[in-house]
């Protein structure tokens, strides 16, 4: 029987710490619920004590999804367990996540410990979590830069300690898959206690060696992968759950595992990742990329046409990929529209459901052909909003070859009507520019990104624009509009609201929250 290989899911934590991936509460829910909806075995939704957002985010999932456990990460600290477990109480599975650092260069460098006082800590803070909840994880810090021999006497105490799940995270990308796989198999079998233990691994990309570690962590032994969607997360990102995922899926043969996860919500969960982040997923990526299984060369194309297994090892269907294909038009109805989204992996609520729908007969009026992709953009823009201080309401641009692109704007906010009118070196830096003059925020333009959802000349726009603000955050705007100039004008404020809100909720701005990596 083939065993079950634990999908831990770190997007919401270590993926949200990739820069300009910050996500708010309700785009972190709906993440979430995405994750449910994949099988994934464990959320970890946050680092609780981080942060007044991160904890409420953290508490958001614990008492909303159900089917994962939920996890908090935490420092092996009293007071960053008990907000852990603040956070999580309510969760029907909860989790705490502590972990200490185990490598040399960290215990003399970064937390100043000889090797005895880090082991002390580790186990106290195993035993305080375990007594807030069973399921509990620890991490072994730079594990693959530790000293083999403390490693073992850590885990084995931890595990005496009352660790669930130990964690041996390649925390900076280091390790090659042989030496890490040897590593992760040898530990096992050196630790008298280790069956009393989930292993786990974590493994950064930093050499480009994420997946490969965890697939070699999987062959020796290890029964959970903490890993992200799209492969967010800090530097060179984690370990892509996704290709984790179908790497186990498609060569059962050599693994003899499986992992329960849901494959055909894999590409939903990739889109859903990237509109809340702005992150856009390179078109050759493995999976869920665009190219990842088109096919150019014309002996290819012949192959595929014969007989699909001739170059693809997979079905596309089996990631939840179809062809984009006309589902709707101006003559739809609204069950029609909710029914195709419910079909596609969305379930909006009542108020997410009516924005998008008039957003889609809008839409609909000016373009002929409605694709899957025209929805998801939709979607996109449409649902996942934050309370908005400002609302564009008017905007009209000029501009010409020779003349100077002007742009008035008129924007409502909780004060009233601000009206404005400006000058640029373009349309879009006109608006922006007039935009800037309306609005009582600090931050400057550090991207901007344009592409069109489809192909044609009438196709939908889509512009993802990143802020930041005074204190060094990164807010993520999008638009779509069959304007482009349109649509950049509503990324931009949407980015502007996300600042004022989480600047509001801080107090007028506040430090960044802290981070942690494994």
């Amino acid at each position: 029987m083939a065993r079950k290989i634990r999908i831990f899911d770190t997007t919401l934590r270590d993926g949200e710490q990739s820069p300009g991936a910050s996500m708010n509460i309700e785009e972190k829910l709906e993440v979430a619920k995405q994750l449910a909806r994949l099988k994934v075995d464990v959320i970890e939704a946050g680092f609780p004590i981080s942060s007044p957002g991160d904890f409420e985010s953290v508490k958001a999932v614990a008492e909303t999804v159900k089917g994962p456990a939920v996890a908090g990460l935490c420092r092996a600290a009293n007071a960053d367990i008990d907000r852990a477990w603040e956070a999580l109480q309510h969760a029907k599975k909860p989790l705490i996540h502590t972990f200490l650092a185990t490598s040399d260069i960290h215990l003399e460098k970064k937390l100043k410990k000889t090797r005895l006082e880090a082991l002390d800590i580790a186990v106290a803070a195993v035993k305080r979590a375990k007594g807030y909840t069973e399921e509990v994880e620890f991490s072994a810090e730079d594990a693959s830069r530790s000293d083999f021999d403390y490693l073992c006497q850590v885990v084995e105490a931890v595990i005496d300690a009352g660790a669930t799940i130990v964690n041996l995270p390649d925390t900076v990308g280091y390790a090659i898959p042989s030496e890490y796989g040897e590593m992760i198999r040898r530990v096992i079998e050196t630790v008298p206690n280790s069956k009393k233990a989930i292993f786990s691994v974590h493994c950064h990309n930093d050499l480009g060696l994420g997946v490969a570690n965890s697939l070699a962590a999987v062959a020796n032994g290890a029964g959970q992968v903490e890993c992200t969607i799209n492969g967010l997360g800090e530097r060179a990102g984690n370990a892509a759950m996704e290709e984790v995922v179908m790497a186990i899926h498609t060569r059962t043969d050599l693994f003899k595992a499986t992992t329960g996860i849901n494959t055909r919500e894999i590409y939903r969960a990739s889109r859903l990742v990237s509109d809340v982040t702005g992150l856009d997923v390179q078109v050759n990526k493995a999976i869920v990329g665009m190219n990842a299984f088109a096919h150019e060369a014309g002996i290819h194309q012949h192959g595929v046409m014969q007989d699909k297994r001739t170059y693809e090892i997979m079905d596309a269907e089996s990631v939840g990929l179809t062809e984009s294909k006309l589902v709707l038009g101006k003559h739809s109805g609204r069950h029609a529209f909710e029914d195709r989204l419910k079909s596609m992996g969305y379930h909006l609520g009542k108020a997410e459901l009516d924005k998008a729908f008039a957003r889609f007969k809008i839409t609909a009026d000016k373009k002929k052909e409605i694709f899957d992709e025209d929805l998801e953009a939709i979607v996109a823009d449409e649902a996942y909003t934050i309370p908005s201080k400002y609302e564009l309401t008017y905007m009209n641009v000029m501009s010409s070859l020779e003349g100077i692109p002007t742009a008035t704007i008129k924007l409502k906010s909780d004060c009233g009507d601000i009206v404005e009118a400006g000058i640029g070196v373009g349309s879009v830096d006109a608006i922006y520019k007039t935009i800037d003059k309306m609005v009582e925020a600090e931050y400057c333009l550090v991207d901007f990104v344009v592409k069109s959802v489809t192909g044609g000349t009438d196709a939908l726009g889509e512009v993802t624009i990143k802020l930041e603000a005074a204190n060094g955050e990164i807010y993520t705007g999008r638009g779509a509009s069959l304007d482009v100039v349109e649509a950049a004008a509503k990324a931009y404020v949407n980015a502007i609201n996300k600042l004022a809100h989480y600047e509001k909720l801080r107090g007028n701005g506040g430090k960044p929250k802290d981070k942690a990596t494994l």
